[in-house]
């Protein structure tokens, strides 16, 4: 099974791995920093170094316990050989920090306006998300910006561990959508991503480790896509 260093050290640029597999265009490693595309997450992007050679990674997928990494090019290094993998650190970063963000403006609207998040993207430029609530005009969703600000700029930490099931029922409302609570009755350990005293949810993906990462965050779209169903996208600066 492959470390995902990504999980435990969402800082770690650079990384000396083993191959364990190949085939044309893709390879794995037995562990990884690259994080694979998964809970509205894009995946990492960067280097290998194999000897002399250089290759691109340009795709990361998940496949049961396995890690893909796609390369733009061939691979022509073998099984057993070591390789030098190097992220690309401001893609990286900027998912962080929106993934983080999100976590803020989401754990806000749900503690506020009672909204049921409903799905999401992260990007490096952006994060767009959609509520189910109903009652919630773009100058509330300005008011909700604005109080996600306020937690930004309280310097709260951002701690990611795992929890036995147990523990994870006791805590309420740590599944926010359809895959987490599949989650949360299926395995017996979970990973959680806590904004420590204000939010906790179930997460695989990386985050910054202290909420004065995120910088300041801003309302740039607003869409009432029915009734019930909004979509806010925020940006950072």
């Amino acid at each position: 099974m492959v470390e995902k260093i990504y999980l435990v050290d969402a800082y770690r640029k650079e990384l000396e791995a083993t191959v364990t597999a190949v085939r044309p265009k893709e390879f794995e490693l037995d562990k990884t920093i690259f994080y694979p595309t998964g809970g509205g997450e894009p995946c990492d992007t960067g280097t290998i170094l194999v000897g002399d050679a250089s290759y691109n990674v340009v795709d990361v997928k998940k496949s049961d316990e396995s890690v893909i990494h796609i390369l733009d090019s061939d691979a022509t290094f073998q099984v057993g050989e070591s390789v030098k993998c190097i992220l690309n650190w401001e893609r990286r970063y900027a998912h962080m920090r929106y993934h983080t963000a999100a976590h803020v403006v989401g754990g806000v609207i749900e503690k506020r306006y009672g909204a049921m998040y409903t799905g999401g993207q992260i990007y490096h430029d952006r994060a767009r998300f959609d509520f189910d609530v109903p009652n919630f005009t773009r100058e509330v969703a300005l008011e909700a910006v604005k109080e996600s600000q306020r937690v930004i700029d309280e310097r709260r930490d951002v701690v990611a561990k795992i929890i036995s099931k147990e523990e994870a029922l006791s805590i309420p409302n740590l599944a926010r959508t359809e895959p987490g609570m599949e989650l949360l009755k299926r395995l017996e350990t979970l990973r959680i991503v806590e904004i420590v005293g204000f939010d906790t949810q179930l997460d695989g993906g990386t985050h910054v480790s202290n909420t004065s990462e995120i910088g300041k965050v801003e309302l740039s779209n607003f869409e009432n896509k029915g009734s019930r169903r909004k979509r806010m996208e925020i940006i950072l600066k």
